[in-house]
């Protein structure tokens, strides 16, 4: 770990991981890549405050990276291949997102990178990832809450990348360059999320008795965290896309896979937050916690660590 591996030409044929030591593209994180944003003019356009860009960017990176590790934990779970590869595909399309995203608000605001001793390799992006406590994320709790059975991974990734798709979509045209490429590059990855969540969720509604019966415990689940997606912090309103402004589109796209799906809406109430606070002020369920500590243990662990 400490040193990239080396391997001599005599033994390379007989080394099982010659093939991946070749190329380092094949991987996405580590500590001796390049910085994603390398080569990209970062200046902070005029008129827009860098320290709001900047949380505004976490606020989007963590949603990405915090959803993603809850998609990961579907590996292997899901109920067939093809499915397990394409919830895999989704997730590290989010943790791309995230990378970007995170990488782009240190650049705009270093004060957020956490500090780890003189001479550690760690990126600033992995630092923002890995180094914060749970009340430093500023994540929707939708995305933190934990997995249920597969209706209740269609139903929240149905939410979640209807309301992000149309996030992102708006911010395709932001003054920020940088926040402006990368919304346009995941408005392709989100535009084929909701459509698998999409199918699913009618696949579902309209199989058996059963899948029905979980797809309804799973909307019950996950609709008294829609309001969240759709209150707006003032970060959010100054600097980006007031959530706002979106929750009638989003209606508008649920109202439509409800009624191809033939489901009802759930009259549940909102998850209220505490004190008014829910996940964009660092208020956070305690399922958050839990799910950091497995995220990071090996990063806080190794802070001088070379991967």
């Amino acid at each position: 770990m400490s040193e990239h591996i080396t391997q001599d030409a005599e033994g390379e044929h007989d080394n099982a991981y010659a093939g991946l030591l070749g190329n380092d593209a094949h991987w996405a994180f580590g500590t001796d890549f390049e910085d994603p944003l390398a080569g990209v003019d970062t200046t902070i356009p005029e008129g827009v405050d860098a320290a709001e860009l900047a949380q505004y960017c976490l606020m989007l990176g963590d949603d990405a990276l915090i959803y993603a590790h809850r998609l990961s934990e579907w590996t292997s779970n899901a109920p067939d291949l093809e499915e397990d590869i394409a919830i895999a595909n989704i997730a590290l399309d989010l943790v791309g997102q995230a990378r970007l995203l995170l990488a782009r608000a240190a650049a705009a605001d270093p004060s957020l990178v956490p500090s780890l001793p003189e001479g550690s390799p760690v990126p600033d992006e992995d630092r923002l990832a890995y180094f914060r406590d749970a009340g430093e994320f500023r994540n929707v709790r939708l995305a933190e809450v934990p997995n249920g059975d597969f209706a209740e991974l269609v139903t929240r990734l149905l939410v979640l990348s209807t309301w992000r798709l149309a996030t992102l979509q708006r911010l395709v045209d932001h003054p920020d360059a940088v926040l402006a490429a990368i919304a346009a590059k995941g408005v392709k990855e989100l535009a084929y999320h909701r459509d698998f969540a999409g199918r699913w969720f009618v696949t579902l509604a309209g199989g058996t008795e059963e899948s029905h019966r979980r797809l309804t415990a799973a909307m019950a689940t996950v609709w008294p965290l829609i309001p969240e997606l759709e209150t707006g912090t003032a970060v959010e309103r100054a600097v980006g896309v007031d959530p706002a402004s979106v929750a009638p589109e989003i209606a508008v796209v649920l109202d439509q896979v409800l009624a191809t799906a033939g489901m009802a809406t759930p009259d549940a109430p909102a998850l209220a937050g505490v004190q008014g606070r829910t996940g964009r002020d660092g208020m956070h369920s305690e399922a958050l916690s839990r799910l950091l500590a497995e995220m990071q243990v090996v990063a806080r662990a190794h802070p001088m660590g070379r991967w």
